[in-house]
């Protein structure tokens, strides 16, 4: 299959009718890539800074009772108004600057999914955290919606420290990043080159420049990357000559005797009430593809020393490879944890699998 194929409407998950879509299968084979994308939506109506109370729980997760909720909005060093959520502990002592941490969602996902999970947990172990819609998604700015750029995403984190910099009860000294699948590659560029981040924790790592650039393989196969390149360019002019803007669906609206491993992982946990969200589709601007490839996370590990880094994963996690490599590549403090029995999307939500222990010790340590 190829990208002249008939392309399909995005269907009712909360996808945008009458714009075209290549499959993700197809898109798989135009990159050489054995990768799955997380999700994106079209823009929301604004927020105000700080939400009122009372608003309704929207998230995939229940409520923490031990654990502030509030919405609030601030603008990254693009211009980009951000939505998060700040998760305050109840017990919080504001007398004093507490540490606090950045979550970032999966890529392409929305804050009221695994990274608020993340978030409100390690609230209720006694962190200031915030979980941010990502430019261009979810409840964030930035047009056109669902368009990747890696300039932005890192600087999401980095936007992210500003904001919780500012608050009275949080330690500007004691700032932590915590990345979940594809944020973890941008959480880690931001970290390489602002030091107000003190410490870093990826989880089910995905280097999203490398994915597009060749998936999961080991190697880079450079002919099917140029055909890639010349794909998008072609989906370009067909853009500026008045083609429909195309997408390519992360995960896909149903499962077919086709549908791989990493297919029904995703599946799982976007097309389910698992996971599912209503501002979380499975499609990027497919011209959003060229830009992502250029992005590299681990070119500059090395710029985090002397500051540590936790990267974790599954034992069956399809990313692994992305974690251990990660770690080889990394400067000391460093330390690969492994969790048993776990795949790739099992460390978004099976908090009987997620190690929280490991990251409270982590974070607790490293933000003393």
């Amino acid at each position: 299959m190829n990208i002249e194929n008939r392309p399909e409407s995005v269907g009712p998950a909360g996808g945008v009718p009458g714009r075209a879509t290549v499959s993700r299968r197809s898109m798989l084979q135009l990159t050489g890539a054995g990768v799955a994308a997380a999700a994106a939506m079209a823009a929301a109506p604004a927020a105000p800074a700080f939400s009122q109370a009372g608003e309704p729980w929207d998230k995939t997760f229940p409520k923490s009772e031990r654990v502030d909720h509030r919405k609030v909005s601030y603008t990254n060093r693009l211009g980009i108004r951000l939505v998060a959520d700040l998760y305050v502990p109840k017990s919080l002592d504001r007398s004093r600057r507490q540490p606090a941490l950045v979550v970032g969602t999966p890529y392409g996902a929305v804050k009221e999914q695994a990274s608020g999970l993340y978030a409100q947990t390690m609230a209720g172990r006694g962190f200031v955290t915030l979980a941010h819609d990502p430019s261009y998604v979810g409840e964030s700015g930035g047009q056109p919606h669902r368009t990747a750029s890696s300039e932005a995403l890192v600087e999401d984190f980095n936007a992210g420290v500003d904001f919780l910099g500012s608050l009275p009860f949080v330690n500007r000294e004691q700032i932590g990043v915590l990345g979940v699948c594809g944020s973890g590659s941008f959480g880690l560029a931001a970290a390489e080159v602002d030091p107000r981040i003190k410490a870093v924790a990826t989880v089910s790592l995905y280097d999203i420049g490398q994915a597009h650039r060749q998936g999961l393989a080991e190697t880079l196969d450079e002919a099917a990357l140029k055909r890639n390149l010349e794909q998008v360019a072609a989906q370009r002019w067909a853009e500026v000559d008045g083609a429909e803007r195309l997408m390519v669906p992360g995960t896909p609206e149903r499962l077919t005797q086709a549908s791989t491993a990493i297919d029904q992982e995703f599946y799982d946990y976007y097309r389910t009430p698992r996971g599912q969200h209503p501002r979380a589709t499975t499609a990027f601007a497919r011209t959003s593809g060229a830009q992502m490839a250029l992005f590299w996370s681990f070119e500059r590990l090395d710029w985090l020393s002397p500051r540590p880094v936790l990267f974790i994963t599954g034992d069956q996690a399809h990313s692994r490879i992305f974690s251990e490599q990660a770690y080889r590549l990394a400067s000391e403090p460093k330390e690969l944890h492994i969790v048993s029995g776990a795949g790739h999307v099992d460390l978004y939500d099976r908090v009987n699998l997620i190690p929280f222990d490991k990251l409270v010790s982590f974070f607790s340590e490293h933000l003393a």
